[in-house]
């Protein structure tokens, strides 16, 4: 019981198989199968065929798209304010056209600046190239006789007159100190009697011509009686400059008189003895920097101050020589590197000014723009295409690839355009082939469109049907009844060999090789002979082995 269960599975299984494995032999090869001779009426016959002799045209059919050879993402090189956008999405450019400016003020005053630069560098160049002037000789001379007389000096110390002259300042400073001292004394302590008379008696002079001065002032005014104010006006610009400027030195004098007099009287004003007691200070200042420069002259020239006066020499003296001998070769190398330099960075501006326009590389049509003035343009920013560089991209199946060919014609129709035909020819064939999910290999073959009036659009579905060769007057027979084994690399016919009892025919499984085929018909190089019967439509069945001795 088991082993029947097992074998109903079995045949059922196999059945499904081997009815999912035969198809008819069509177009595009037929399916693979293999069977054996046996009656018709071991399964249904579609039709019945004759061979016969003809002309055959073959070829391969292929499908795919109209593609563009040529377009471009177009980036700008650089990021910046967008200044203008000279195409929009459908315009036509040429190659050239500027297509998105970025704004290049700051680019273009950098190029300035090098500019400059560059000048500069070649006029410094040009410089050392001349002879020193006799000016700048005998300045450089000068300077070196200066700074050897300085040293000259540090190094032979003190003269006898430059002595005599400190202490003579030294002496003088303490003078000032000990005089100072006594007028602070002075004004501490107060005067004596006679000097307090005498400068009272000065006060009462001074304010008596003060008084005599003012008047004098005052009668030299223009005035009128006012009765309404029982006064008189005067005018306050008229009076007289001479005696105006005598009333006010008269009253100057009687400040001092009157300070002086303040001066002396015992313990005097604080502002008095405050501003002696800072001139005491500011004499003994004084003294003591004599002193500090005293010590310092009789001292002699320090160790720093000697290197530094040998440095000035040394300085000068190499100063002269650079004029007299020239520059050395390691200065004019290191100018024209400066040179050199200054170059680079104009040539590195103009680049960056370049980079600022975004130039078409092709002639095209613009397919999309992603930016608009103002914003800050960066990453791609428009799309061009060539409408003029468009081909049809075909996959053919490995089976036909080895009969095209470079330079082949091909028939070319669209769905958007049916019932036009266009002409064109292969251009080129992918040397490495590509395969689908269905693991079909097939190789992309471009093919190249005449002119024609049909105004073409990028990605268009097309088939194409390419002329591979033609034979005269060969045994052909329908598609329809070719089986193939794919695997195998083998084909077969079901050839009529007479009829049953039933008046069905008998078929015999012949196998044959094949050469040329078109849509309709394949040609027949053996196997078969012009007039013979073969069916189409007819499936063998598989021989099936269900079970065995042995098993379970």
């Amino acid at each position: 019981m088991k082993k029947w269960i097992r074998n109903s599975i079995i045949v059922l299984v196999v059945g499904a198989i081997a009815f999912l494995g035969f198809r008819f032999f069509s177009q595009d090869g037929g399916a693979q199968a293999e069977g054996r001779p046996g009656q018709a009426s071991d399964t249904e016959i579609e039709s019945l065929t004759n061979v016969f002799r003809g002309d055959l045209s073959a070829g391969a059919t292929a499908a795919g798209q109209l593609i563009a050879q040529r377009e471009a993402d177009l980036a700008l090189q650089t990021s910046g304010t967008v200044a203008a956008v000279n195409a929009q999405a459908g315009d036509s450019v040429s190659a050239g056209d500027i297509l998105v400016l970025l704004d290049t003020t700051s680019l273009q005053r950098a190029i300035l600046e090098a500019e400059q630069a560059v000048a500069i560098q070649e006029q410094n160049l040009a410089k050392l190239n001349l002879p020193a002037a006799s000016y700048d000789i005998a300045s450089a001379e000068a300077a070196l006789t200066s700074a050897q007389a300085a040293l000259d000096d540090l190094l032979a110390g003190p003269s006898e007159s430059d002595i005599a002259a400190s202490e003579a300042n030294l002496n003088a400073a303490r003078a000032d100190l000990g005089s100072a001292s006594s007028r602070y004394s002075e004004v501490a302590a107060g005067g004596s009697a006679d000097e307090v008379l005498l400068a009272e008696k000065q006060v009462a002079d001074a304010e008596a011509a003060y008084k005599l001065a003012e008047e004098a002032h005052r009668a030299t005014f223009q005035c009128s009686w006012n009765s309404s104010t029982n006064q008189f006006d005067c005018d306050p610009f008229s009076d007289d400059p001479g005696a105006r400027a005598n009333a006010q030195q008269a009253l100057a004098n009687l400040k001092l008189a009157e300070e002086r007099l303040s001066n002396l009287q015992p313990g005097a004003s604080n502002s008095s003895v405050a501003a002696q007691g800072s001139n005491v200070q500011a004499r003994r200042a004084s003294l003591d920097a004599a002193e500090a420069r005293h010590q310092k002259l009789l001292a002699g020239a320090t160790t720093d101050q000697i290197a530094a006066a040998e440095a000035s020499v040394a300085q000068a003296q190499a100063a002269l020589s650079n004029l007299q001998d020239g520059p050395s070769e390691v200065t004019i190398t290191r100018q024209e590197v400066a040179l050199e330099t200054a170059k680079i960075n104009l040539e590195r501006a103009q680049y960056n000014l370049s980079k600022a326009a975004l130039v078409a590389p092709f002639d095209g049509i613009v397919t999309q723009v992603n930016v608009t003035p103002g914003e800050i343009g960066t990453g791609v920013v428009m799309s061009l295409i060539d409408m003029n560089s468009l081909e049809v991209e075909l996959n053919v199946d490995e089976i036909d690839i080895g009969l095209v060919s470079v330079g082949q014609e091909a028939t070319i129709t669209f769905d958007a355009y049916r019932g036009s035909e266009l002409l064109g020819s292969i251009v080129s064939i992918a040397p490495v082939n590509t395969a689908n999910a269905s693991g079909t290999v097939n190789y992309q073959v471009n093919i190249a469109l005449e002119d024609s009036d049909i105004e073409l659009l990028n990605g268009l579905t097309a088939e194409a049907r390419l002329l591979t060769s033609q034979v005269e007057d060969a045994l052909l027979v329908s598609n329809r009844a070719i089986r193939a084994d794919r695997d195998a690399g083998l084909f077969y016919v079901d050839r009529v060999t007479g009829t049953d009892e039933a008046g069905e025919p008998i078929l015999e499984e012949i196998e044959v090789t094949i050469g040329l085929r078109d849509g309709t018909n394949t040609q027949i190089l053996s196997g078969l002979n012009d007039g013979d019967e073969v069916a189409i439509g007819y499936i063998p069945p598989p021989t099936i082995n269900i079970g065995g001795p042995g098993d379970d």
